[in-house]
């Protein structure tokens, strides 16, 4: 049995965290903060229409966990792709980007 030196046992345990695979990230808008820890976020992405190159919006709608209730609707964050939570969510928000100024 080989014993680790102490070189390799630091670098081995300041080596980051393994992430499980690719996770897609989105940026969208809050349309509704109803329910408890959901909120719904939107994503309009503009993609190109594949025979005439013009831009199309297109929109799409995900629910997302908010486990402490702090995003409120028309705030802009950022949500990342999860392990399914409920039957609709499998997004989680990972980050507020702006909140809209409020007098």
């Amino acid at each position: 049995m080989a014993t680790q030196s102490p070189d390799t046992a630091q670098a081995s345990a300041a080596k980051p965290e393994r992430q499980h695979g690719f996770r897609r990230t989105l940026v969208g808008r809050v349309v509704s903060d109803k329910m408890d820890k959901t909120v719904t976020v939107e994503v309009i992405l503009n993609t190109p229409d594949p025979m005439y190159r013009k831009y199309t919006k297109q929109r799409a709608r995900y629910k997302a966990h908010d486990e402490t209730n702090h995003y409120k609707t028309g705030d802009r964050v950022e949500i990342t792709e999860h392990r399914p939570i409920s039957r609709d969510k499998r997004w989680l928000v990972t980050k507020l980007v702006s909140r809209p100024v409020s007098e």
